[in-house]
């Protein structure tokens, strides 16, 4: 996927993937993580979710990234913020108290953007992106947050041949392929959503999966 794509998808207002509410896997299984409060929490490819306010809520300082203004600004408008606007490099950072989102390409993230991240909440940004890209995702962000960074992912895994991503389905095998050499990899849970899920089905899925996973960095 381009950046161009998303642009264009927010542009059209074709944002299908966005929820209305705090996503329940996040409510239910972030509190396992046992972080302190005022930890910063990274959300990429945040979009405008509204799961950047519960992990405020819950005492985090967070930082999202997403590449479209349109979703930036959606967010504070919506949520009744003014945010500060400032330049960041490559990317530009609106900010209101403890919510940080810096519009821009997560490729274009450096050290100096992420140097007080803690933990790491991965929803909707692995799963966005094509095989070609993940790998290079991954490895983008092990370069710029420390070593001790645990995340809660989200993924989904189905059949690609029944349907083309976005969301890409990532299995489990590349799950280990991915994150294995420096993290503990635990699969808290794993629900089948196809029911809840009319989209996917129009889409010609007759089976998916959604996977919340624990990544805790190894010693």
């Amino acid at each position: 996927m381009t950046p161009e794509f998303w642009l264009e998808r927010w542009q059209r207002g074709e944002t299908g993937w966005h929820q209305s509410e705090i996503n329940r896997h996040l409510r239910e299984f972030w509190p396992q993580l046992g972080l302190p409060s005022g930890l910063q929490v990274l959300v990429p490819l945040c979009g405008k979710t509204l799961d950047l306010l519960w992990l405020a809520g819950q005492g985090q300082r967070v930082l999202g990234v997403e590449i479209s203004q349109i979703a930036v600004e959606e967010f504070f408008a919506e949520a009744g913020l003014d945010p500060v606007v400032t330049s960041a490099g490559a990317l530009r950072r609106y900010q209101s108290d403890e919510l940080t989102l810096l519009c821009g390409d997560v490729f274009a993230l450096a050290p100096g953007h992420l140097r007080e991240v803690g933990a790491i909440y991965d929803r909707g940004a692995l799963v966005a992106l094509p095989p070609a890209l993940r790998r290079r995702y991954v490895e983008h962000l092990e370069t710029q947050v420390p070593a001790t960074v645990p995340r809660l992912l989200i993924t989904f895994d189905y059949d690609q041949q029944q349907m083309v991503g976005p969301p890409f389905a990532v299995p489990d095998d590349e799950v280990e392929r991915l994150f294995a050499d420096r993290y503990r990899i635990t699969r808290l849970a794993s629900f089948d959503v196809i029911d809840d899920s009319p989209e996917f089905r129009r889409r010609g899925l007759i089976a998916i999966a959604e996977q919340i996973w624990r990544l805790d960095a190894k010693a």
